[in-house]
């Protein structure tokens, strides 16, 4: 790319910022869905500039399928950007509909979510709950997005017409640790569909990635299939997951946790490969 397609490039991008600005602006005092991704960080960080750390509250849906890991990075990236976090406690198990895991599940989730926040900003007085949905998401298999509607949940990155890369780029420029961060859907995405979601195999699968994390191993998937465990690696890590005395430990680990079958995934890492049986590959629902 040649120096003047750089600069128009680099114009366009900021010209979304500011839609961005403008966007938040008009919203006045809002509450950011907030989980410590790359998008709702971002969108916090945005909407604490613009709008004044009075006018912003994060909120946190505090559940069995948010790590604590995950948890405890979303606090701390919250804290340095000096905004007002709050936890809340949906309770997605309670839903019926959510617990035996189709592949909606995410909209129930969702609007467990959803429905705490804006009864928070109606006692509260904030104007609108916002959330990181961006422009990519359309095209992806998000039910979560139904809810949003529902709900009266806006996306303003959506709005503005800013893409994940977009995001990422002005993450980076703002100095905000996300802008690299692996994409990090919630653990019940890891739960093969039609498959009951329990706080026991949520457990499992969290247990499951912090170890293999502490073998070095930065992305990676833990796929629950009930007695088999599905482990997901980047293809060029695949090779040292069976190399010395690495594979008896991990199968050691897994069957201590309670899977009688452990596997390795020969196609290695992808997003959305649990939904593969449905016909298609979209990435895992995300949390926003």
């Amino acid at each position: 790319m040649d120096d003047n397609a750089k600069t128009k490039e680099d114009q366009s991008l900021q010209a979304r910022f500011l839609r961005l600005r403008e966007i938040l602006l008009v919203q006045g005092k809002v509450i950011v869905a907030y989980s410590g991704g790359v998008d709702s960080t971002f969108l916090l960080r945005a909407a604490v500039d613009f709008l004044g750390v009075e006018n912003v509250l994060a909120c946190i849906g505090k559940s069995e399928s948010l790590a604590e890991t995950e948890l405890k990075q979303a606090l701390k990236w919250g804290a340095e950007m000096g905004a007002k976090v709050e936890l809340v406690y949906p309770k997605e198990l309670d839903n019926q509909h959510y617990r035996t895991n189709p592949p909606d599940r995410c909209y129930y989730c969702k609007v467990e979510l959803y429905q705490l926040l804006r009864q928070m900003a109606e006692k509260k007085g904030y104007n609108a709950v916002l959330c990181g949905t961006n422009v990519d998401d359309l095209s992806d298999f998000r039910p979560g997005l139904e809810a949003a509607r529902k709900w009266q949940v806006y996306s303003p990155l959506e709005e503005a017409g800013l893409t994940k890369n977009d995001i990422r780029v002005l993450s980076r420029r703002l100095g905000l640790a996300s802008w690299n961060k692996p994409a990090q859907p919630c653990l019940a995405s890891r739960i093969a569909y039609g498959l009951e979601i329990t706080p026991q195999r949520l457990k499992q699968i969290e247990k499951g990635e912090e170890f293999l994390q502490g073998l070095g191993l930065s992305e990676l998937r833990v796929r629950h299939h009930g007695d088999l465990v599905r482990i997901e690696v980047p293809q060029n890590r695949i090779a040292e997951m069976i190399q010395g005395d690495r594979r008896e430990k991990i199968v050691t680990f897994f069957k201590k946790l309670g899977f009688s079958f452990i596997s390795l995934d020969l196609e290695g890492l992808r997003r959305g490969s649990g939904n593969e049986p449905l016909g298609n590959t979209e990435p895992d629902n995300k949390r926003d």
